[in-house]
């Protein structure tokens, strides 16, 4: 079976480009499952990436098809958006996701939500034998990272690195009104973080109003609807923005309502890929507005303590690649095992029953210990050849051994003469 991975991400791609690619959960679940003909897809997007996990046993045009997905996207930004495509296969793509999963190649290093992201990709996509298998193995190598290393450590998470921007741009946050605009889990964590720092949540507005008074309960706010976002920016000093919507949900039209603060200062932390600040709120006085790329700053000065924490995990995170590497290897061998084992059970069985009127005259247990004994020795003459067969296929051998065995025990040729 062959794994093919084709994405962006925020290491060559800035925000605008990325967002034109953004898709939600129920979006990589549609794009996943138009993806699957013929093949397992899986689409994983976040704010600092949307890639496209493709596999099949059949000949396909895997990293084509991921390609045209993409690029259909991104619509009139298609050409710019081909050269900052990466493409990589079967060990390579593997590795990358467990790096992802880990945490090792997010903006934040070892952040804690891409974890769940995954897991959530994984569940709405369309697995087979071996998406299944990359991405539970992938789950596995995230957890493992976070627990036997200190790779998580705080600020380890975009909310963290969020609330450290605002205590950089305020110097003391105590007192600080903060108005956040999505009630999703990024913005509850933003909030909670902006608290410990000493600001309080005055307001949510959140498109369904429901979603939005739970969290205002939690968090001691305000519920308002998106309309009344305008009106609020009069009073707060933060804004923390984190929905799913298509466009700019702070508009140009605010403009208005920023002036009448008479250059107080107010922060923008626009957390959403699309965007949903528009940019252009910079220009009015005292405004300052942060996309997602803005905060590499605040990563980077959290990176010196935590680079030797990152190098064991990138341990584990090779160790469990290896693993899935052994495993995908085994693949081109299997058949040829199964035959194998088929064959000698068939030969087991026509000799049994050659025997039949023989055994007929022995006691039960007899006939039951003849069946358990010949059985067992198949096993055990089989054992052997079928581990040197799959070391053999992780050692890049396994197709010619596999096709040795057909040879030497005739396997398939019946199905030919037929």
């Amino acid at each position: 079976m062959k794994l093919a991975l084709v994405g962006v991400s925020h290491h060559q791609a800035p925000v605008e480009l990325r967002e034109r690619v953004a898709v939600d959960l129920d979006g990589a679940r549609a794009l996943a499952a138009a993806l699957a003909l013929g093949c397992e897809s899986v689409v994983l997007s976040t704010c600092n990436r949307t890639e496209l996990y493709l596999a099949s046993s059949e000949p396909a045009p895997l990293e084509e098809r991921a390609v045209t997905a993409l690029l259909e996207l991104a619509e009139e930004e298609r050409t710019s958006l081909e050269p900052v495509l990466y493409r990589l296969s079967d060990e390579s793509a593997a590795l990358h996701l467990f790096r992802v999963a880990a945490g090792l190649d997010s903006l934040v290093p070892g952040e804690g939500e891409i974890l769940g992201q995954v897991r959530d990709a994984y569940d709405v996509g369309t697995t087979g034998a071996l998406l299944d298998r990359l991405f539970r193995m992938a789950l596995h190598a995230g957890r493992r990272a976070r627990v036997e290393t200190a790779v998580g450590e705080a600020p380890a998470s975009v909310p963290a690195a969020a609330a450290a921007l605002a205590q950089q741009v305020f110097d003391d946050l105590a007192g600080r009104r903060v108005l956040l605009v999505g009630a999703g889990r990024m913005s509850e964590l933003t909030a909670r973080n902006l608290s410990t720092r000493g600001a309080s949540v005055s307001a949510i507005a959140n498109r369904t109003p429901a979603h939005g008074e739970e969290l205002a309960h939690h968090l001691g706010a305000r519920a308002i609807g998106l309309d009344g976002i305008v009106e609020e920016l009069r009073d707060v000093d933060i804004v923390v923005a984190s929905t799913s919507a298509p466009g700019f949900v702070i508009g140009d039209d605010a403009a208005t309502s920023l002036r009448a603060r008479r250059g107080r200062p107010l922060l923008f932390v626009d957390l959403a890929v699309p965007r949903d600040v528009d940019p252009s709120l910079s220009a009015v006085d005292g405004c300052f507005v942060y996309d997602i790329d803005d905060l590499e700053a605040v990563v980077d000065a959290s990176l010196a303590g935590r680079r030797s924490e990152a190098a064991r995990a990138e341990q584990i995170v090779a160790a469990e690649a290896e693993r899935f590497k052994e495993w995908q290897a085994s693949l081109a061998v299997v058949p040829a095992i199964a035959s194998l084992r088929a064959r000698a059970e068939e030969i087991r069985s026509a000799e049994l029953a050659r025997a039949e009127r023989r055994l007929e005259r022995l006691p039960e247990n007899d006939r039951r210990l003849i069946e358990a004994m010949t059985a067992q020795i198949v096993n055990k003459l089989l054992h052997l050849p079928t581990v040197r067969m799959k070391e053999a296929a992780a050692a890049s051998d396994g197709v010619v051994y596999a096709a040795v065995v057909r040879h030497l025990f005739g396997l398939g040729e019946e199905e030919r003469e037929q």
